[in-house]
């Protein structure tokens, strides 16, 4: 059976916590792709960027197994020999998940833990496996998939485009059916959003425009602490040239991508630019907060009852928080990079921090052996000299290899 693509969108946010996006994502239909960077001084938005642009310039030789495998290694080698000729961008990379659909099949390449996924009869199914240390120790058994969820090592990939000079890539083919929706996603989506939930919104029905910022949506209310990025495609029967959705697409890169094209913004409720963005960050205007409902026992029982949990977590809070400045542990930045914290490596509920960042290397924590990875990166507590003696070694094994 000949499938089309009946309809295609993409959608970048910067998120409520980044000043820029360094997630960037390709519509050129047949051909559709996400890339999220990672690396200072911008460099994370120069190597997603590199990454969707070698598609542009690639050959349409061999198969398409072949043919993103070939655009992924090449990608991987530019970023690479940028990085080396230009110190500030030691140890950029970039995550990049594709895909091109086919006559009843779709093929996907993959790199990192960006993430495509398949909505079929209801059903979300991802697609790839996340290249991260979590993920393989879930895949050894060596965690639940719950406890992967909220694992505070998560954001550790193993594997990207840029930090070393050759990548393997994953590849595979799938088949489609008419019916099908795609999605795929950086994992600022995936790391605020749970696949139950993402998979209710895939379910709701709508334009997929209208999937896309709900998505979006999703991950901003839950937090936004990276960029979130979606591409979402669905297919139909009939010829490869019906509609005008198969008709190309476009590629938008790092803060371009916060233009939110105009299918999107029509098909949506009024949104209204976040003041201190910078980048076109929008947002859903507020709605009036409603009126307290009103308590028995009079105002000032209600109050004491309300402040004496308070008192006691501020107690808890304040001892835990002294008692955190006087240790040190080494984990990642957002980044993939290797990061000397000061503090207790532990979440507190209302979104309270235990720790701080002390400083960031210039070590991406893909670079390091798996097996040394696991053990210098297990949050274990040190002194601040230790903890930095271990972060100048593995930047002087770095340098020396």
């Amino acid at each position: 059976m000949t499938l089309r693509i009946a309809e295609q969108v993409g959608l970048s946010d910067v998120g409520r916590h980044r000043q820029t996006n360094e997630d960037s994502y390709l519509t050129a239909s047949p051909v559709f792709a996400v890339a999220d960077g990672m690396g200072g001084a911008r460099a994370g938005e120069v190597a997603s960027k590199m990454a969707v642009e070698e598609f542009t310039s690639a050959s349409g030789e061999g198969t398409p197994e072949e043919r993103l495998a070939r655009i992924a290694t090449s990608a991987n080698r530019r970023i690479w020999e940028h990085a080396q000729a230009d110190e500030s961008r030691a140890g950029m990379g970039t995550t990049l998940t594709s895909v091109i659909v086919g006559d009843g099949e779709i093929t996907i390449g993959h790199v990192g833990d960006s993430r495509a996924y398949r909505l079929r009869d209801h059903e979300l199914e991802q697609l790839t496996h996340d290249h991260s240390l979590v993920a393989e120790l879930e895949r050894r058994g060596e965690l639940r998939h719950e406890e992967a969820e909220s694992h505070p090592q998560k954001n550790i990939i193993t594997r990207a485009l840029g930090p070393e000079p050759d990548v393997e890539v994953d590849t595979h083919t799938h088949s489609a059916q008419p019916g099908d929706v795609y999605l795929l996603c950086s994992d600022g989506l995936t790391t605020m959003v749970s696949e139950d939930r993402v998979a209710d919104i895939l379910r709701a029905g709508g334009t997929l425009s209208e999937t896309a910022q709900r998505l979006v949506d999703e991950a901003n209310r839950r937090g936004g602490k990276d960029n979130t990025t979606v591409v979402l495609l669905r297919l139909d029967a009939g010829e490869a040239g019906d509609g005008d959705a198969s008709a190309g697409g476009e590629t938008l890169v790092g803060d371009e991508a916060e233009e939110v094209r105009e299918g999107v913004a029509a098909a949506t409720a009024q949104r209204t630019e976040a003041p201190d963005s910078g980048v076109g960050a929008l947002e859903r205007p507020r709605r009036p907060a409603a009126a307290p409902p009103v308590r028995k026992g009079g105002p000032l029982r209600t109050a004491l009852r309300m402040l004496v949990p308070l008192l006691v977590t501020a107690v808890v809070v304040g001892g835990l928080y002294l008692g955190a400045r006087q240790v040190y542990f080494l984990g990642t930045s957002d980044n993939g990079v290797v990061t000397l914290y000061r503090g207790l490596p532990y979440d507190l509920p209302f979104g309270i921090e235990l720790y701080s960042e002390d400083f960031e290397s210039s070590v991406p924590a893909s670079a390091i052996p798996q097996q040394r990875r696991e053990r210098v990166l297990d949050h274990e507590l040190r002194s601040r000299d230790d903890a930095a003696d271990l972060v100048k070694a593995l930047e002087q094994e770095r340098l020396n290899r």
